[in-house]
């Protein structure tokens, strides 16, 4: 299998990795455990794997259940998964009992890969008919029956802020195609070895460094968590050239006292942020302390991730903007669902070969979420003259005041403007007057002397009175979804 820049992957994940196989080179180096593996290693394990789930009776296209961290194990589970024409089905460690006993039910999972750390937690929350695949259980071999690209590949429920979680399905041209916008849009190569620290349970982790590494040739080194403290140590021993996280993580290693040395500096070609809008200050201080650019993207589950992106240096990347579509079409869709023109707001939509293929078992809502050829991103924002996308907020974290309309993400801009602040994001509060009132939540600096009065000010200074907080709240840690993305719409509750 050969990466075409201009042609989206053809064939299955089963296809590159057999082609990556034969090339024997490094799929994946561990920091933790300074584990190597090797495509090859990794394409007979998980050919072996998936040749144990066929005498086992799993069906193609049916789910099997990935609980695994970051590691060796989950690699190959996944890989396994994919590799014998099942649905993985990527359960997310961070997502609380109740969801992670929803998504086993509700994906039909009969076996699941689960992590030793987290058998006990799967056993309270397992239902009845649910194996958990043994050591011993896959010495079967069967043959692996024919499957194309149409087939499902990936299940992995979005996070959903309201209602239960939705199962995103992917087919294997989708999921492959994910990797390839990455890949496209940072030009990566055989010889680029990205910084996997996001969680592969997350679409981020999976596609954009998993698959963008799969499609592009290239390698990936993978931790089993992100730590401010050993990131650039991480980076340094394991000779990365990008890496991909998001804006809070960004937050975290500016505010953290460690420096790259000039080996990684020299070696880092990027850093990709997405997930959520990075904060302006955020990506000119950070680039400012460390030489290294932040390429703004963004991405959706339904999306196999990335959708925009900043050029690469010296190519144009405008702060603010998560840039143009690389190997899909994006538009703005006016409230009556009409296509808009430059300037205007409206909802973000988006068509290619990287969208997804439905919401199992829920018909209803993935009628809803596309419109025609489109998908409707759920992101507000607008085009500018250049084809450049600004996203302004979501559709469903609007604070409503007066009837007014305020974008959270505006509030959010001038709260990270203070050195001291880690983590900001301004919300909704009920209010009989206003119908909704702005409220916002921070983190700061250990030590800090902010006041909640100064912020507010800084606030009123920026933005005028009505669009400003009436109350900020001090947290010690913002509450996040499993990719470090602010849960914005959880805050009214917390607080």
């Amino acid at each position: 299998m050969i990466f075409d820049r201009a042609v989206p992957p053809q064939g299955t994940v089963k296809d590159w990795l057999d082609a990556r196989a034969d090339s024997a080179g490094v799929a994946i180096v561990f920091p933790e455990t300074k584990e190597t593996l090797t495509w090859r290693v990794l394409r007979d394990a998980a050919r072996d794997m998936a040749k144990g789930l066929v005498g086992l009776g799993v069906r193609q296209g049916e789910s099997v259940a990935v609980v695994h961290p970051n590691g060796r194990e989950g690699v190959l589970a996944l890989y396994a998964a994919l590799y014998g024409g099942f649905r993985a089905t990527m359960i997310n460690l961070a997502a609380g009992p109740d969801a992670i006993a929803y998504a086993l039910e509700h994906s039909g999972a009969r076996f699941a890969f689960v992590h030793d750390s987290q058998t006990e937690a799967i056993g309270r929350v397992a239902p009845a008919g649910l194996t958990i695949i043994a050591p011993g259980m896959l010495n079967g071999q069967a043959d692996i029956p024919a499957f194309d690209a149409s087939q499902h590949a990936l299940l992995m429920y979005t996070s959903g802020t309201t209602g239960q979680p939705k199962g995103v399905v992917h087919s294997h041209a989708s999921l492959l195609a994910g990797g390839w916008t990455t890949a496209i849009a940072h030009d990566l190569s055989s010889s680029d070895r990205g910084f996997c620290v996001l969680p592969i349970y997350h679409i981020n982790g999976l596609c954009v460094t998993m698959m963008g590494a799969l499609v592009s040739g290239g390698s990936l080194a993978m931790a089993a968590k992100f730590s401010a403290s050993r990131f650039w140590a991480q980076a340094e021993a394991t000779e990365v050239t990008w890496f991909s996280v998001v804006p809070t993580i960004i937050s975290h290693l500016l505010h953290h006292e460690t420096d790259p040395s000039p080996q990684v500096r020299k070696r880092l070609r990027f850093g990709r942020s997405a997930s959520s809008a990075l904060a302006v200050e955020t990506q000119s201080a950070f680039e400012d302390r460390f030489n290294v650019p932040i390429v703004e993207t963004m991405g959706l589950t339904e999306t196999a991730a990335q959708i925009l992106s900043n050029p690469l240096p010296p190519g144009v990347r405008k702060i603010g903007s998560p840039g143009v579509g690389y190997g899909n079409d994006v538009c703005i869709l006016t409230s009556d669902l009409k296509p808009a023109p430059a300037m205007q707001e409206g909802e973000i939509a988006v068509r290619g070969p990287n969208v997804m293929v439905e919401y199992l078992h829920n018909p209803e809502a993935t009628t809803k979420t596309f419109n025609g050829e489109w998908l409707r991103t759920g992101d507000l924002g607008h085009i500018d003259e250049d084809g450049y996308v600004f996203v302004t907020g979501r559709l469903k974290e609007l604070i409503i005041k007066g009837g007014e309309n305020i974008a959270p993400r505006e509030i959010d801009e001038v709260l990270y403007s203070e050195p001291d602040i880690i983590e900001a994001a301004a919300f909704a509060r009920s209010c009989k007057s206003y119908g909704e009132t702005v409220e916002a939540a921070v983190a700061v600096k250990p030590g800090s002397k902010l006041s909640e009065a100064a912020l507010i000010k800084l606030c009123q200074d920026r933005l005028g009175t009505f669009k400003s907080p009436d109350t900020i709240h001090f947290l010690d840690e913002l509450p996040k979804g499993p990719s470090g993305k602010i849960q914005r719409l959880k805050l009214a509750d917390m607080v």
